[in-house]
Formats: structure tokens, C-alpha cells, sequence
């Protein structure tokens, strides 16, 4: 019998270390599964076919951890930016008028977002064909894209192979610019789109990314999304481009500042032909189609509507939009702006103001630089303009609304916005509200005041200034109103002496200017700064009745998604007296209808109307500042650097015209000019026309009573009687004397107010100097004077 060999002790051990030597470990079945993979696929080949598969799978397994690393570190790099960029491109801001006119668009990046649904299918097709026809077909990258890339390169043929997805991601995060020509920052640049398209197909359907995409191609010239391009290059909407449109467009794409049409219109029609046999073999358009709109010249935006011109009005809104909007709202853009302006009557006042500016140029022995001239001269000789200027500003009366900003002649040849900016001498155009002073204080139109020559003492803080008429003459008695339809000197300055400089700087910062008004008498003739803007706002009170509205140009901000922003609160407050408003205003439509602006009539204005002239010395400044029921306007007129316009430049003379074609435009538009002033309530009393209070006896025996209709809210009280002539002496009785008080009792009734006519008062302190353009001329009165009362 056999013996049994004896038990290995180690044999456990030993069959425990072959089966470990055969067989990985979790760890490293873990770490190498796909070189295991590899070799147990190909374990049962015969040796040579083993070692050749293992050859090719080996380095193909040494790839998968290859792109398991660039995934992991791209992706995480791919994670840091910010996919919300794809919903909110910085676009512009558009700004329309009170019309819905688009006036300019400003803001932003020269975008508009336009919605995939709202683009024409023909430029969907052929940029698809164009630049990724498999768009529809494939995930964020194109492996057979590549390859076929790959190939035309290696024929010498350049095509790239990015995906719309991964245009898109480069574009939206500027990634080119991390290149700097360098092969391997290229490289680093595709892997990392290719990360971020992974997220971007993750996170969006494919409509989506090509929104996101057309909105946000460069067409050149800056030009951002097919909205844009589209309204630059055919001045169309891009649901409005035809099949010859959207194929230039698409195919100029990948050239933009050498292939658009602006730059070479046989480049962008030999792009638009590509991209129509794109779109052949892509099997979206047939041949006959695309034969058809080669056919078809392409016709762009013609040159002289190319160049973006300036605009006063727009001026002035930036400098609202910057107080009313937050910063991120500016950068982003995408806002509509809604503004009072009105387009059209924008348009035409700059026409009005330049026509009647080209008219002073061409008159004979004129000594200035015209504008035609300066317009002649090489650009870098040029400078500031030196032309004759001008500047006017609308407002609706009963709303505050801002309809035109005229600035200047020209916002592309200067942006020095003078309506806003220009601080000038008002001259006479302030007389107005001196008489609107006066009338709050008791005045009417109808008291006495002289018009002769001012005594030495006589006008408070003015020693011996001696202001004289625009005609040098001098005059009598005239009733207040004559001063200020004749735009007397003289008689202003007794008017606003009996108002008292403080009512009067009271009453100018009420009516909106914000000039510091000196105590100096010439004051009272307008020898300080106003601009047109104020002037305007100020003026709009007479029709008002005494109400001011505050002037304003937005009406209503809205996001791109619709949302309101802003709304503004219009406000308005009594700036004075309604009776006093309406007094003034009675006499200013005078002044249209008799006085030194009744050349209104002549040039073409019949509607019922009221305003002033104002000229300063030596013909620098001329004014007019006129209303109608439903508009208020004021124009100047004169040079940038203070110098004499023309001989005889009045106000009627150069600034009236401009104001008179504004306003006729108006009427035509739909501002209707009505009648002014119907709210007032009118009282009758018998009045004193030398003392402006209730007659009495004496004023009757002296002639100087007479019946009045006179505002409720500024008559004179019932037992407010003249000081000038004291009621005739009557029977008393005892008890009548029992109450009587010695005339110098003060129980005894005063007078509250001065006699119109200033006694002569000795002022110790002599005036301060007056300006050198102390506006001591105005429109000369017509020969015929009115009758006095």
C-alpha cells in the first residue's frame, strides 16, 4: 500500500499568493479597469493578434484618463463663468419720442435683441448652412466636423470646426483674446470652449442657443446681433430680409470688416453666393431658388444715411437718464425710453432756426464768420465754431412736457447745448415779471406812470443812474401797461421800484430762474443770466394762470422685458397770483398784438398770443419768449463769445421769425393755439388809474376813477381807498366825533403800499457799476402812441 506524502504546510499560503498574482486587487481593478478591460477582451487571440490589440488598446485606454482629466480640469474651469451672460447681452437703449418715433438709442453695446421667432426662416437656414450644418444634429462638439476639418487642412484648404454652440461660448466670454497667437493658448482656448459648450447644451435647448447666437454675432462696424445688422445694413426688421439679405448676411459672418457691403459690396455678394450653394447642398434651397437671388443686386442702407448725427435732444436726455438710472442699467442697456420730445417738431425748429440764421448771413456788409465758411475750412483748422448760434426750447403748457431741444445750428458741428448750458443777459425779458411783482403788490395796468427821465434819488439804491429809452425820448403820464407793451425803460424801472427788489428776486426764483439777482436797479432791465430753458419755464406761467409745471423729458422707462422702471410724478405748484399771472398776460398778448412784437401778425401767426422782446447792448443778445394756450417757447439768438449780431439786431428782428415758424408748425401738428387765460374770475371795481385802489370822491372830481375788471384774487379791498385823493369832508354827528382818532393815531387806517410814482429818496450809497452790456436798447416803439387814460 502507498504511502500518503506528508501535508505542505505552506500550500495554503502558496495557492493564496498565485491566485493574488493572477488577479488584481479592488484598488487596482479600480485605478486600471480599462487596461484590464483590454487584456481580458483580448486573452483568448493568438499571441501576435494579442500583442497588435494590445498595442492600439493600451494607448487608448491611456486616453480615456487623459480626457477624464482635461474633463475634470476644464469642467471645473468651465464652471466659473457665468452662463446668465447668454440671457443678458448688453444692448442698446432705444429712445423714442412722444410718438413712438425712434430718436436715437444710446447705452449698451449696438445690439437689439431680437427672439428666434421673430427672424426671417430664410437667415435661420443659411446661417445654420453656413456655419454649422449639423447644428441640429450633434451635442456641443462635432467629432465628424473635426474630422472633416481636420482634412481640408491637411489639403491646404482652412476650415474651422467649431460648433454654433462653441462660437457662441467664445464670443459671449471673449476667449480669443486669450490666444495672442500662441499654438498652445489656442489649444488651452478650444478645450475650454468646448467645456463651456458642454454646459451651455446642458442648460439650453438648441433654439435657444441659436437666439443666444444670432443675437450676439459681430456684423462689423461694431455692430452686435441680426437685429442690429439688419436695421443698419437694409433698414429693415430682420423678419422683413429676403432670401439674397439673408444670405449676405450670413455668409459675411466670418469677415465682417472686410466682407459687409459698406466696406466692399462685390466682397458681400460673393459670401452671399457662397452661402446659397451652402444652402443648396445642405438641401434647404433649390437651385432654381438660389440662381434667383444671386440674381438680385444687393441694395444697402444709401451712404449719406449712414453716419449717426448728434442731437440736442438727445443730449439732454443722457443727462437725465444718468440722475434717474443705476449704473448696471446703463451698461446693460435694453431699455425703452419714452420722452415728451416730438420728432417732428424738433426737426422743424432746427430748420426754422437755421433758415432765418443762413438768411442774416447773406445780407450784405454782414462782418462774421457765416457757417458755410467755417464748414469750408480743413478740419483740423477749424476749432470751435464761430458761426452765429442760436438757441430755442418748446414746453406744453399745462404739463411741464419738453416737446424740442434746440441747442445750436449744428449738434454734429458743436455740442455746446445752449438751450440748457447758455447763460445770457435776458434784457428785457424780464420785464414781465417786474410788472408781475408790482401787480401782486396793488398795481394795475392801468395806473399812471410816468415816463420821464429818472431824477437822482429817486429809484431806491440807484443815486443817480439815469436809465434812458431805447429811442432816447421821453415821455408823460401812461398807464403801466404802455411801459411794458413799449418796453419803456423808464417806466420799468418806477414799476419795479414800487414792487421792491426783494418781492421781485422773490417772485424770479419762484417762476424757476436760479440766477443770483443782484439789489442793483439795472437788475430790474435784465443785465444778469438766464438760460433758454429757464426762460421757458418761467414764461409758461402767464397762460397757466400762475401755476409753474415743472419741465420734464421722460415719461417712462421699461426694461427689455417690459417691466416699468420709472414713471416720473409730473408736479407743479403756484409760482404767483393767478390774477397778477393774468394781468401780465393780458398786456404780453398786447405787446403781439401793438407793441415791439406785433410783426407776429405780418409773418404769418394769427392765433391768439402773448410774449416779449428782449435785446442787450450793442445788439449781442436778442429775445423772444412767447406763449400760445398751449405752448410755451423762447428763443435766442447770438454769438458763443459775446460780440454784436448785426445792426439792428433786435429781438423782433432775429429771434421773433424763428419763434413765429415754430409755433405756425405746431398748429399744424395738432398744438392748437386757443384762447388765453379763460379761468381767472373777474370782479368790477371802481378804481383811482393814479393809485390803483378803490376811488373815491376825489378821485371822481380829479376824472381819474374809472370802472375796472379786475382778477378777485388781487382787487383791493373793499375799504382799501386812494391815498392820492381822500374822500370829500361830510356831516358828522356827535357820536361819529366821540370816535374819532387824531390823524396820527395808529388805529387810523394806513396806506399799505407806496404811491405808484417813487418819491425821491437820498440814498447815501451810490449804485453799483452797471454791466457793459446794460440792455438799454430795445425794439424801437411804433410811431403811433397809445391814448392815454
Amino acid at each position: 500500500m502507498a504511502q500518503r506524502k506528508p501535508a505542505d504546510p505552506n500550500r495554503r499560503r502558496n495557492q493564496k499568493a498565485a491566485a493574488t498574482k493572477r488577479s488584481p486587487d479592488a484598488f487596482n481593478l479600480f485605478l486600471f479597469w480599462p487596461f484590464y478591460l483590454v487584456n481580458f477582451l483580448t486573452r483568448n487571440l493568438s499571441f501576435a493578434l494579442r500583442i497588435l490589440a494590445r498595442l492600439i488598446g493600451h494607448p487608448l485606454a491611456a486616453s480615456l484618463y487623459v480626457l477624464l482629466f482635461l474633463s475634470v480640469v476644464y469642467g471645473f474651469r468651465a464652471s466659473r463663468y457665468d452662463l446668465n451672460k447668454l440671457h443678458a447681452m448688453p444692448e442698446r437703449t432705444i429712445i423714442l419720442d412722444r410718438n413712438g418715433e425712434e430718436i436715437g438709442r444710446i447705452h449698451g453695446e449696438k445690439r437689439s435683441i431680437v427672439p428666434l421667432r421673430q427672424v426671417a426662416e430664410n437667415f435661420r437656414k443659411a446661417i445654420i448652412a453656413r456655419e454649422d450644418e449639423r447644428f441640429y444634429k450633434h451635442g456641443a462638439f462635432d467629432i465628424m466636423g473635426i474630422g472633416r476639418a481636420v482634412m481640408k487642412n491637411l489639403e491646404g484648404k482652412k476650415e474651422g470646426a467649431s460648433t454654433i454652440t462653441q462660437q457662441l461660448a467664445s464670443d459671449i466670454f471673449q476667449l480669443k483674446r486669450r490666444d495672442q497667437g500662441q499654438t498652445i493658448r489656442q489649444i488651452d482656448r478650444k478645450f475650454l470652449e468646448i467645456a463651456i459648450a458642454v454646459r451651455i447644451e446642458a442648460a439650453m435647448s438648441k433654439d435657444e442657443i441659436l437666439e443666444a447666437y444670432i443675437n450676439q454675432i459681430n456684423w462689423g462696424r461694431q455692430i452686435k446681433g441680426v437685429g442690429e445688422a439688419s436695421r443698419i445694413y437694409f433698414e429693415k426688421h430682420p423678419s422683413e430680409l429676403t432670401l439674397s439679405e439673408s444670405a449676405m448676411l450670413a455668409g459675411i459672418v466670418r469677415g465682417p470688416d472686410v466682407f459687409n457691403p459698406f466696406s466692399s459690396n462685390e466682397a458681400a455678394t460673393r459670401e452671399r453666393n457662397t452661402t446659397l450653394e451652402r444652402m443648396v447642398d445642405a438641401g434647404v434651397l433649390t437651385r432654381k431658388e438660389a440662381d434667383e437671388a444671386k440674381s438680385k443686386a444687393i441694395e444697402v442702407r444709401p451712404e449719406w444715411r449712414r453716419k449717426y448725427h448728434e442731437s440736442y435732444a438727445m443730449d439732454a436726455i443722457r443727462r437725465e437718464l444718468e440722475v434717474i438710472l443705476e449704473k448696471s442699467n446703463i451698461e446693460l442697456g435694453g431699455l425703452t425710453i419714452h420722452t415728451t420730445i416730438d420728432l417732428r417738431l424738433q426737426q422743424s425748429g432746427e430748420e426754422a432756426l437755421n433758415k432765418k440764421l443762413r438768411e442774416v448771413e447773406r445780407q450784405p456788409g454782414y462782418a462774421h464768420q457765416t457757417r458755410s465758411q467755417w464748414a469750408e475750412l480743413p478740419e483740423d483748422k477749424r476749432g470751435d465754431p464761430d458761426y452765429m448760434q442760436g438757441a430755442a426750447l418748446i414746453m406744453e403748457n399745462h404739463t411741464g412736457a419738453v416737446l424740442a431741444i434746440i441747442g445750436g445750428r449744428d449738434a454734429d458741428e458743436s455740442r455746446y447745448n445752449r438751450a440748457m448750458q447758455a447763460r445770457r443777459p435776458i434784457g428785457s425779458v424780464f420785464k414781465p415779471f417786474v410788472y408781475l411783482a408790482a401787480f401782486d403788490k396793488g398795481l394795475t395796468p392801468q395806473t399812471q406812470i410816468s415816463d420821464g427821465p429818472i431824477q437822482p434819488g429817486e429809484i431806491k439804491g440807484g443815486g443817480n443812474w439815469r436809465p434812458h429809452n431805447s429811442d432816447g425820448k421821453f415821455g408823460g403820464m401812461f398807464p403801466a401797461s404802455y411801459g411794458l407793451i413799449r418796453s419803456r425803460n423808464t417806466m420799468s424801472v418806477r414799476v419795479g421800484n414800487y414792487a421792491g427788489m426783494d418781492h421781485i428776486k422773490e417772485v424770479a426764483r419762484n417762476v424757476g430762474f436760479t440766477s443770483e439777482i443782484t439789489n442793483n436797479p439795472a437788475s430790474l432791465l435784465g443785465t444778469w443770466d438766464a438760460s433758454p430753458w429757464e426762460v421757458t419755464s418761467a414764461y409758461s406761467i402767464f397762460p397757466n394762470e400762475g401755476e409753474r409745471q415743472m419741465p420734464f423729458l421722460i415719461t417712462e422707462i421699461r426694461d427689455r422685458d417690459g417691466n416699468v422702471l420709472h414713471k416720473p410724478r409730473v408736479t407743479s405748484y403756484t409760482a404767483t397770483n393767478a390774477g397778477s399771472a393774468w394781468s401780465v398776460s393780458q398786456v404780453l398778448n398786447q405787446v403781439t398784438v401793438s407793441g415791439t412784437a406785433s410783426a407776429i401778425k405780418r409773418l404769418g401767426f394769427d392765433k391768439p398770443c402773448g410774449g416779449k422782446t428782449g435785446t442787450t447792448n450793442d445788439f449781442k443778445d436778442a429775445w423772444f419768449a412767447g406763449y400760445t394756450s398751449n405752448l410755451t417757447c423762447a428763443v435766442w439768438v447770438g454769438f458763443d463769445q459775446p460780440k454784436k449780431t448785426i445792426q439792428g439786431g433786435y429781438g423782433a428782428t432775429l429771434a421773433l421769425p424763428v419763434w413765429v415758424d415754430i409755433m405756425k408748425t405746431a398748429d399744424r401738428l395738432g398744438y392748437k393755439a386757443g384762447e388765453l387765460n379763460r379761468k381767472v374770475n373777474l370782479v368790477t371795481c371802481r378804481l383811482c388809474n393814479l393809485s390803483g385802489k378803490r376811488a373815491t370822491a376825489g378821485c371822481e372830481e380829479a376824472g381819474t376813477a374809472y370802472d375796472a375788471q379786475v382778477p378777485s384774487d388781487i382787487a383791493p379791498d373793499t375799504n382799501d381807498f386812494c391815498p392820492i385823493h381822500p374822500v370829500r369832508a361830510l356831516p358828522v354827528s356827535p357820536e361819529d366825533l366821540r370816535d374819532a382818532q387824531p390823524a396820527n393815531s395808529p388805529q387810523q387806517p394806513t396806506r399799505r403800499d407806496n404811491p405808484p410814482r417813487a418819491l425821491p429818496v437820498q440814498d447815501p450809497q451810490p449804485p453799483r457799476a452797471l454791466p457793459i452790456d446794460e440792455p438799454d436798447y430795445e425794439d424801437p416803439p411804433p410811431p403811433r402812441a397809445l391814448p392815454v387814460r
